[in-house]
């Protein structure tokens, strides 16, 4: 059994190794999307579903307490937080909805919108990033294999960030990085933190 848990540690070195040298020029644009959002006093919003989700709260979480050392806190939302108003759109309205509701309500022109999907292919992802664009909310999407309908709604101010590999559990783990990565640039950038 270790040499098939080596094995897994090989594949997910080996899918990072794969997509790193494409993804890292666009993951510092991301960042500066980032910090030039907070720099203007705007929000970060992030969603996503499933194993997603539970990134987006790492992310956030990274954000309103700390990343590796100490720091002002930074306004980010995520958008999965709240179960109640969760299921009560899913409930009253439609599933699609849960994440596109809280963006026109929160979200404002300039602040960020952070959307996380494997597949790419969710419809309520999709709301999401419909919602931002009309809000006036900037997206990056950290999208896996072929990127999935969410590639096709890239708007110019946009970025799309994807782990082009074939294993969900490689796409996440991709993601994850990505999302450290992230951290590590915005407090670098806001903060001079090395």
């Amino acid at each position: 059994m270790s040499q098939r848990v080596y094995n897994l540690f090989q594949k997910s070195v080996e899918a990072k190794m794969q997509v790193g040298e494409e993804l890292a020029p666009l993951i510092d644009q991301a960042g500066d999307m980032l910090v030039n959002a907070l720099l203007a006093d705007k929000k970060i919003l992030v969603c996503g579903n499933g194993t997603s989700s539970a990134l987006a709260q790492i992310f956030t979480s990274s954000l309103l307490d700390r990343y590796e050392k100490e720091r002002p806190s930074l306004p980010a939302i995520w958008l999965g937080s709240t179960v109640s108003t969760y299921t009560a759109i899913a409930a009253d309205y439609n599933y699609s909805d849960i994440y596109a509701k809280p963006i026109r309500a929160l979200g404002q022109q300039g602040d960020v919108l952070l959307a996380l999907s494997s597949s790419g292919n969710s419809a309520n992802l999709i709301s999401a990033v419909s919602a931002a664009h009309e809000r006036g909310v900037n997206v990056v999407a950290l999208t896996g294999r072929d990127g999935g309908d969410l590639s096709t709604l890239m708007e110019v101010n946009d970025l799309e960030i994807c782990a082009a590999v074939n294993s969900r559990g490689r796409i996440h783990e991709i993601h994850l990085l990505v999302l450290f990565c992230l951290c590590d640039l915005i407090d670098n950038k806001l903060f001079g933190i090395e």
